[in-house]
């Protein structure tokens, strides 16, 4: 399956209108795409709005299915499980957390209090992800990202054994923020080749695993 779960655009720090990026995206051949701009308390609502209206039109012109979402970053931890809630409220189909990536000074506690939300379906870049963590995320079916991103990257091997080890469902996502950061095919593959996967759990990560979220949405 050609899908990436985790982009941005001009609603947050990206480059590309959703409109946009979408396009770009269908024009690459993917099936799935949603649109996860950064957002917090103060911006939830207006992000959700302006990027269900895009998803709105592609899905009426294009054969790409868009999907609304929200990564909601450096919000505190005590507050992650209530703003996940408050999403899917508004119309969020995918909630993803801002993990804690060992290049930015996320809250220690983030990747807990994500994989203990119900709401939420995707830990992005968790960093030193501890077992106990991915073992809860695992228990709660929510995935945990292999980022295509710089910097994040960084920890794709430690994310990768632990998840392995317990059984956690990982994905590839690109966390897009411009034309330069779009995948295309086969690049997912690499990066999770890249993790330490073999050939079937890459395989796993890159076709069943994204199937896996898509089904749980519907």
């Amino acid at each position: 399956m050609l899908a990436d779960f985790h982009t941005h655009t001009l609603a947050s720090d990206g480059a590309l209108l959703p409109i946009e990026l979408i396009r770009r995206y269908d024009e690459l051949g993917f099936e799935y795409l949603a649109i996860t701009d950064h957002a917090s308390l103060g911006s939830l609502e207006r992000v959700i709005d302006e990027v269900r209206q895009d998803c709105r039109s592609a899905r009426r012109h294009m054969d790409i299915i868009p999907l609304v979402g929200v990564e909601l970053t450096h919000v505190p931890p005590d507050e992650i499980g209530s703003l996940a809630d408050q999403a899917k409220h508004l119309g969020a189909e995918i909630v993803v957390v801002h993990g804690e990536t060992v290049v930015e000074p996320v809250v220690p506690g983030t990747n807990m209090a994500a994989v203990t939300s119900k709401s939420v379906d995707i830990l992005a870049h968790p960093g030193m992800i501890t077992d106990e963590e991915a073992r809860i995320a695992a228990d709660n079916g929510i995935f945990l990202e292999l980022s295509g991103r710089r910097g994040h990257s960084l920890s794709n091997g430690h994310v990768a054994r632990v998840a392995t080890s317990v059984g956690a469902r990982m994905l590839v996502n690109s966390d897009a923020h411009g034309p330069g950061d779009l995948f295309f095919e086969g690049f997912p593959a690499i990066i999770a080749g890249a993790a330490g996967l073999n050939d079937d759990e890459v395989a796993a990560v890159i076709d069943t695993n994204p199937k896996m979220l898509i089904d749980g949405l519907a």
